[in-house]
């Protein structure tokens, strides 16, 4: 008998140094085994395991199942050695509930069993089914070893079961296993994924033997809670102090932080380690250098990786495509779809979600049109496909097609709310946003931060101070005043209401400002012609250790262009480069030729226009602008015939340079040449396009356009400034209460009497 064992136990040994040829070995060791059955009176117990080993590695269960019946006749599976390698074959070929039968009609049950059926468990990702088995085995008085260990720690943090993991952690302690370096791995990625860096910073620096997985797993737990500088760093002391090689999981996490960082230089850097390793064959490494490039901006950089890839995924698409659409390379992005249609790379929600932000930023409708019909083929109808979708057809404006998809959708989410009512605001429909965010809560959702913001979008649109308010109250009760960016859109509304104080006020009660915060609050100061107090918030701003940037300085800048402040706005410009290493843009420059223009230093403008060509800008209509202007209002006509030329060659279908230049010669009583510019405009079609008011009439805002005479009341209004302006012309102290007077015998709407007292 013992013979027949060997023989079998050869057998095996044979099939597993010609795992080639699996199946025909495995029946030259089955045969072996009927020949045993058939010539020997009983069989001995121990033949049974090797042939359920083989069995499961060559995942032959029909042949299994047989040899497991043929253990059940002759009663070898009381024997806790074969019903462990039963319960390990049925786990390793997928059938768990066999594997979980056999387990408990088990009457013995040793270390063996309890760690077989727990790790067979873990391994088939039954996470919470494993953890439970090993809670029972553990109060049975089970002694798990390494391996099982390993698995129940990383179910405590795939089950977010943090005081089981930190109790499994003591346990180890105890028994002085401690020092096994796996068990130290494991433990820093639970530590890492459920409490933070702290942690596992603590027991790394306890261990007295760190290799590659040891530091990767720690600079994944600052990655992953938003330390990722911390993370970068941690990787920089690892490759020059200890020098320890870099594998690829730590190449894809260190990738991942300079993503988040926006740190194009290490990417590069560890760009050359990956090819000096051989790693670029790696698609996973390859798609990570797509994604890094593609979120540092560096789209070429982006595209050449891509290129190299061996055999290019959908993730690798979709990175690449991210990368073009946040550089604003919108067309580009919608020209790389169609290559990757061609390459018979099938989309995915998330494409058609990035195709509509591209979609969105060229405001074409007919490519929305064409992704929404993707969309339908491909039955992408998610939630977070159809929001985007809602989105993109508001910023393209078409209105109607996304409010007739909202009533549409199938359920509706603070999302799609939200959405809509950025969408109304966006185009000024601010009735709409309103009666939209009044649905909103009839439907039982609770505004978030971004349906504030948009709301908050819908005042500065019309200026309305009182509506300002109340939604500053319903921020107040919802609990969302203490958001940092609803308080900044806040202080911005306040200001464009024309309400200095309130915007001051939320800006006093900030525990903690960004460079946003301080830029609005800069920006607010100017638009309100408080341009001294602009200057001295920029000192405060510096004195926090917010270091400006390029907006600072240009609201600073345009501050100083309407307050009058000539020498300092020119001594802030200077200053961008030399204390703040900022370089002008054409935004800049524009501003101080508006400055140096509205002061009436016409020959300074001009010269800061030729210093920008100089500088290698080349000026835009806005610096044109500010000059012609300036040249109409100082009535210098020949600079202005010069300057008026380059406008209209560098906008021929805007009506700001025609209406300008016609101004200036109307100005001066040049008749002939006005009218020689009015027949410009016509002859190239271009329109005026009008400036317009605002005013509040009940719960609507009405537009007037200069001498539009559609309103009903047009009449008593025209009838009214008429009035007023005689009143500020002949300095009447009484004007405000004549003004009221006539209101009231019109019998005008109460809305449209002002509650400022008029000064004239």
């Amino acid at each position: 008998m013992r013979v027949a064992v060997a023989t079998l136990a050869c057998s095996q040994s044979f099939f597993y140094r010609n795992s080639k040829t699996v199946n025909n070995k495995f029946q030259d060791l089955f045969v072996c085994y009927l020949e045993l059955k058939k010539a020997a009176s009983s069989l001995d117990y121990e033949i049974f395991p090797p042939l359920f080993k083989t069995c499961a590695s060559s995942q032959l269960l029909k042949e299994g199942i047989s040899v497991h019946a043929d253990a059940i006749k002759l009663g070898f599976v009381s024997y806790t050695s074969t019903a462990n390698s039963i319960m390990s074959f049925y786990l390793k070929t997928g059938m768990v509930d066999c594997a979980l039968n056999v387990f408990d009609e088990m009457k013995w049950r040793d270390s063996v069993s309890w760690n077989v059926v727990i790790h067979g468990f873990l391994i088939q990702e039954d996470a919470e089914l494993g953890l439970g088995l090993f809670m029972e085995a553990r109060a049975s008085g089970f002694v798990p070893n390494v391996s099982t260990l390993v698995l129940v720690l990383k179910a405590c943090w795939k089950l977010k079961t943090f005081s089981e993991g930190e109790n499994l952690h003591g346990y180890i302690v105890k028994s002085g296993i401690l020092a096994d370096l796996s068990i130290q791995n494991t433990l820093l990625i639970m530590y890492g994924k459920t409490q933070g860096s702290d942690n596992a910073q603590k027991l790394f620096d306890e261990m007295l033997e760190r290799d590659a997985i040891s530091w990767s797993s720690l600079i994944s737990a600052y990655v992953q809670t938003g330390e990722a500088a911390s993370g970068l760093q941690l990787f920089l002391q690892m490759s020059k102090e200890h020098g320890i090689n870099v594998d690829a999981t730590t190449v894809v996490i260190v990738l991942q932080a300079c993503s988040i960082l926006g740190n194009v230089n290490i990417g590069r850097l560890l760009h050359g380690h990956v090819i000096q390793r051989g790693f670029e064959g790696d698609s996973f490494i390859g798609n990570s250098l797509v994604d890094m490039y593609s979120k540092c901006l560096d789209v070429n950089s982006a595209y050449l990786a891509f290129t190299l890839l061996a055999r290019a995924n959908l993730v690798s698409w979709n990175s690449l495509l991210t990368g073009f659409v946040r550089q604003e390379k919108h067309s580009e992005a919608l020209l790389l779809f169609e290559s990757m249609k061609k390459a018979g790379v099938e989309s995915d929600a998330y494409t058609a979600v990035i195709l509509l932000q591209a979609c969105k930023g060229l405001g074409q409708e007919a490519f929305c049109r064409s992704i929404h019909s993707l969309v339908l083929r491909r039955q992408f109808e998610n939630g977070f496909v159809l929001n985007s979708l809602l989105d993109a057809y508001t910023k393209c404006g078409l209105i109607g097609i996304a409010l007739k998809l909202f009533w549409q959708m199938p359920s509706r989410d603070l999302i799609s709310w939200s959405t809509m009512i950025s969408g109304f605001s966006h185009i000024g429909q601010v009735s709409k946003a309103v009666n939209f965010y009044l649905q909103m809560r009839l439907a039982q959702e609770t505004p978030n931060s971004v349906t504030m913001l948009g709301l908050l979008e819908a005042c500065s649109v019309i200026a309305d101070l009182k509506l300002s308010k109340s939604f500053h109250g319903v921020a107040l009760g919802n609990g969302l005043y203490r958001d940092l960016s609803f308080r900044t859109a806040l202080l911005d509304t306040y200001a464009k209401c024309g309400d200095l104080n309130s915007s001051n006020k939320v800006f006093e009660e900030m525990e903690e400002r960004n460079i946003l915060s301080w830029n609005a609050m800069i920006g607010a100061l100017g638009m309100n012609g408080c341009a001294v107090q602009a200057l001295a918030t920029l000192k405060l701003m510096t004195l926090d250790h917010v270091k400006p940037n390029e907006v600072t300085m240009l609201s600073l800048l345009s501050a100083c262009s309407h307050g009058g402040l000539i020498q300092e706005g020119l001594l802030s410009f200077q200053r961008m480069s030399k204390c703040y290493s900022l370089k002008p843009s054409i935004e800049h420059y524009s501003c101080i030729v508006d400055m140096l223009a509205r002061a009436g230093n016409l020959s300074g403008g001009l010269e800061m226009i030729r210093k920008m060509c100089e500088d290698g800008t080349q000026a835009g209509p806005a610096a044109w602008g500010a000059l012609l202007s300036a040249c109409r209002r100082f009535g210098d006509c020949e600079l202005g015939e010069n300057v008026a030329a380059r406008i209209l060659e560098l906008e021929p279908l805007s009506s700001a340079g025609y209406v300008l230049s016609s101004s200036m010669y109307a100005k001066i009583g040049l008749r002939d040449e006005t009218a020689r510019f009015r027949w410009l405009m016509k002859e190239r079609g271009v329109r005026v396009v009008s400036g317009y008011s605002l005013v509040n009439v009940g719960q609507h805002a009405c537009r007037f356009v200069a001498w539009d005479e559609s309103h009903p009341s047009s009449g008593d209004i025209y009838s009214m400034l008429d009035l007023l302006h005689v009143c500020l012309q002949l300095h009447v102290e009484n004007g405000y209460q004549l003004h009221c007077t006539q209101l009231r015998s019109r019998s005008l709407p109460a809305s449209t009497v002002s509650t400022r007292r008029c000064h004239c």
